[in-house]
């Protein structure tokens, strides 16, 4: 592994992983995954690799991660199941009144711009009646498929909604922002109901507060009573924190409980997709 890779690994070491689930997340940011119990879902380790800078592309991306699996051993052992996370801004959801399969490509040409040659998938998200349509990177499925055989992924996106709706039930609008290096998930949940979700790129600390005040603009929320909650890649001590907090009145972090933080040097807040 090149030394433009930082490394956070848990202590706990594995031999074998009997009846256990790995979970993998990717970007053209970094590489992440997480062992757990496959019946009492108890994370038994986890590792990340954060890039020095973004990857221009996905033949990086897959270099980097062949890197990894060359000098991960853990990566090589038998699971009972493995599941992947592709984390892009590739999307977008579709109530399930509008959505035909015959029409993906249709419903990614109105946000982002997709080749012909583009696989398109989708996923359906649970506990609404939504599609997430997105564009998987294929070629890092084909590797690991060489290395697992069959597994199940999702677009981030779906894991995010998904669990800020399970573990949540605000009775007043609430918002939550998912941060990595230069990107940012909005959503935004009332009681059950989901009634915002997107994701925007950003450069500047300017860029980042300007979405989540153009959100609460859009949803009439005041900045002096709103909840806004940031999970991923931000703590109190950096400029986005900063920024936010100057405009926003409640500003918190989601922490979980998960007793892995204990051995690895991460925010309690951070790796919510894997780890939350």
């Amino acid at each position: 592994m090149t030394s433009q890779v930082k490394v956070k690994t848990s202590k706990t070491s594995l031999k074998k992983t009997t009846n256990s689930l790995l979970s993998i997340q990717f970007s053209l940011g970094g590489f992440s995954f997480c062992v757990s119990d496959f019946f009492s879902k108890e994370t038994l380790y986890f590792s990340e690799y954060i890039f020095a800078k973004q990857l221009n592309s996905l033949e990086e991306l897959l270099e980097q991660i062949k890197n990894i699996f060359k000098e991960n051993a853990i990566l090589h052992l038998e699971f009972q199941k493995v599941s992947v996370i592709h984390q892009n801004n590739l999307n977008t959801i579709v109530p399930e009144s509008y959505f035909d399969e015959k029409s993906l490509r249709n419903y990614l040409n109105f946000n982002i711009k997709i080749l012909q040659t583009d696989y398109i998938a989708f996923d359906t998200i649970q506990g609404i009646k939504a599609k997430n349509v997105y564009i998987p990177y294929v070629n890092i499925n084909n590797f690991l498929f060489q290395n697992f055989g069959e597994f199940e992924y999702k677009h981030h996106s779906t894991i995010l909604i998904e669990k800020l709706m399970k573990k949540n039930h605000p009775l007043e609008k609430t918002m939550f922002v998912n941060v990595s290096e230069n990107s940012q998930d909005i959503i935004v949940l009332e009681k059950e109901k989901l009634l915002f979700s997107n994701s925007f790129l950003f450069n500047t600390k300017e860029d980042f507060i300007y979405y989540i005040l153009f959100v609460a603009e859009q949803l009439q929320l005041d900045n002096e009573v709103f909840k806004l909650y940031f999970v991923g890649e931000i703590n109190v001590a950096s400029d986005l924190y900063k920024i936010a907090y100057k405009y926003i009145k409640n500003v918190y972090f989601l922490e979980n409980k998960n007793p892995i933080f204990k051995e690895i040097d991460c925010e309690k807040h951070s790796n919510y997709l894997l780890l939350g």
